[in-house]
């Protein structure tokens, strides 16, 4: 009895957050439809799709607004988190250079596809987004400029090099302080989540800022904004299915000799939650279960899946810098090479933070190209209508990684029961149900121990 209650309580959950997810995600692609039925119906940059472009340009506007806590809360707690997993020892600290390895990985992949294909490239729409003005400097002009004139004003000014700065001093700060400094880090955490509160209270607010920067486009270009939205998704999408099939099923292929085709079958029920609510984060704890019963150990387990769902975020990566650069060629001032550089080292940092929440990812998106490009920021509002539509493959992704990952690291530290792995997914013994209530509150209480932020994002069964 108390076991289907424990199932009833998990499924009343889910419930709850599909329904929440589910009306936004229609709202969005009613949004974008009709966007596109108003920019054809009335084309030209005197039309009245064009005069739309205030609704995107003033949704943009509450996301920058949104970037200076978001990165400041999400550093400062993410440099608190590794050092709590890397007092866990070996496996910790494998986990973290594991993470930081693959994440960056799939950050220069996006950016190899991108320079690739050039989805944008042609549309030129300087005249459809708001354009800010472009910064101009010499390198130690830029480089003074990263530092802000007081510890708060970085905050406050608007600028995201120097967030990002004060965020790592008070990170490795609060580190130095030790136990002196967990009240400051709860503190944060709790900002953080008054942050992300407000984050979703704004993401509601996306069907009108994708109507209006749809029609706008689309008034100004025509079928051709659409075609490139979407050779952006296949590309993505396909991007996506090589990286999982190839990048993350050769090396666990060649570590471990298992197939990744039986590991993702075996997860097929948690895949199905992810597309249905467009979040991994409702399936945090399923993963636990499932990657303990598969004969990985409990502390493996519960150290790499609560810190991968925050630091292996290889979807996720993937779409900062192929969005980056479409958004650059689309408004036809792509990205050099030394900006894209420096865009991959900006997003492995505040990539970290880009997790649990609906916003957070165009958030970190628009940090990155304010730091490096602020006049492309406008551009944001065009990938707005079709950023759910991506966010499954980012989930599926990030999701797999995090599967991956949690093998890998049994296996190289000796922890994992090949004969119980091998018999699992040959269908020999099936994964129990009913014993989902119980790993549920280990999921949680591991995810807490290793990562305080996760928590209060899983509350709010929102997107990536």
């Amino acid at each position: 009895m108390s076991s289907q209650r424990g199932e009833s309580a998990t499924t009343g959950t889910t419930r709850r957050g599909l329904d929440k997810s589910h009306w936004l995600y229609i709202a969005v692609i009613a949004a974008v439809v009709l966007g596109v039925i108003v920019g054809l119906a009335f084309p030209g940059k005197d039309g009245f799709a064009a005069q739309l472009k205030p609704l995107g340009d003033g949704f943009i506007a509450l996301i920058k607004m949104m970037i200076s806590p978001i990165i400041f809360c999400t550093i400062v707690l993410g440099i608190g988190s590794i050092a709590k997993a890397a007092t866990v020892g070996k496996v910790g600290g494998l986990a973290l250079g594991y993470f930081i390895v693959m994440s960056t990985f799939a950050l220069a992949i996006g950016l190899v596809v991108g320079n690739l294909i050039h989805p944008g490239e042609g549309l030129n729409l300087s005249d459809a987004v708001y354009k800010a003005p472009a910064e101009s400097s010499s390198t130690p002009d830029f480089i003074l400029g990263i530092i802000p004139t007081t510890l708060f004003s970085a905050l406050t000014a608007g600028n995201i090099l120097q967030t990002l700065l004060i965020a790592l001093l008070a990170g490795f700060a609060l580190q130095k302080m030790g136990p002196a400094g967990q009240p400051i880090l709860r503190g944060i955490a709790h900002l953080q989540g008054l942050v992300f509160r407000i984050l979703v209270m704004i993401m509601w607010l996306a069907p009108v800022g994708a109507f209006g920067a749809i029609a706008a486009v689309v008034g100004l270009t025509g079928w051709q904004a659409v075609l490139s939205l979407l050779s952006l998704m296949g590309a993505f999408y396909l991007t996506c299915i090589i990286f999982i099939a190839v990048i993350l099923g050769g090396l666990l292929k060649l570590v471990t000799g298992i197939n990744i085709f039986k590991l993702m079958r075996y997860l097929g029920r948690e895949y199905l939650l992810i597309v249905s609510t467009s979040s991994s984060e409702v399936a945090l704890p399923r993963l636990i279960a499932k990657m303990e019963h598969l004969g990985v150990s409990k502390p493996v387990v519960g150290v790499t899946v609560p810190t991968g769902y925050s630091f292996n975020l290889d979807g996720t990566a993937i779409y900062l810098t192929m969005a980056a650069l479409f958004i650059a060629s689309a408004m036809g001032t792509p990205l050099d090479l030394g900006a894209q550089i420096g865009l991959l080292v900006y997003m492995i940092i505040a990539s970290k933070g880009a997790a649990g929440v609906t916003g957070a990812g165009l958030a970190t998106l628009a940090g990155g190209l304010a730091s490096h490009r602020p006049d492309l920021v406008g551009g944001v509002s065009f990938i707005v209508g079709i950023d759910r539509f991506m966010s499954e493959a980012r989930a599926l992704t990030n999701f797999t990684g995090n599967a991956v990952a949690t093998v890998l690291i049994g296996t190289w530290v000796k922890e994992i029961d090949r004969q119980q792995v091998d018999r699992v997914l040959d269908r020999h013994d099936p994964f129990d149900e009913t014993t989902m209530m119980a790993h549920s509150t280990a999921a949680t209480h591991n995810g807490d121990a290793v990562d305080g932020s996760a928590g209060s994002d899983r509350d709010q069964s929102v997107t990536v």
